[in-house]
């Protein structure tokens, strides 16, 4: 299993909206290495799913369920969705703040591009995030 981080401005399509859904195919990716990224992605493979702008924090767990097939939204063959499902909600959201504070996060992508919209994260980096969004005030 692989362990990846989702970016979406949640004023265009946010964890709740992903709840309700229930399911969605993950599309708009048009960077290169995001959607190298994407076509890594495996069923089963679990990513933390992270509202950027203004948040900045991660929120949810989605777990892939179909993966690389062309992007519906656009004519352009090169691009590439996967269809995804919520996993869990965290108990409270992870800042990028914290993420950045957090000795074990140091070398994440996250922490060293953050303008990245599809990322790799290391299952210890995904384990000590989870565990972060699970923690009381």
């Amino acid at each position: 299993m692989n362990y990846w981080l989702i970016k979406t401005e949640p004023n265009a399509y946010s964890w709740d909206d992903l709840l309700h859904d229930k399911t969605t195919y993950w599309d708009g990716v048009r960077n290169y290495q995001a959607r190298n990224n994407l076509k890594m992605m495996k069923n089963g493979d679990l990513c933390l799913f992270y509202h950027s702008v203004n948040e900045k924090s991660v929120v949810g767990v989605a777990r892939v369920i179909k993966e690389h097939y062309l992007d519906p939204t656009t004519d352009d063959d090169r691009w590439v969705v996967v269809d995804i499902v919520p996993e869990f909600s965290l108990k409270k959201p992870v800042t990028l703040a914290q993420v950045r504070e957090d000795d074990n996060l140091s070398e994440m992508v996250l922490v060293r591009n953050t303008r990245l919209s599809v990322q790799p994260v290391a299952k210890n980096e995904f384990d000590v995030i989870v565990s972060m969004g699970q923690e009381k005030d």
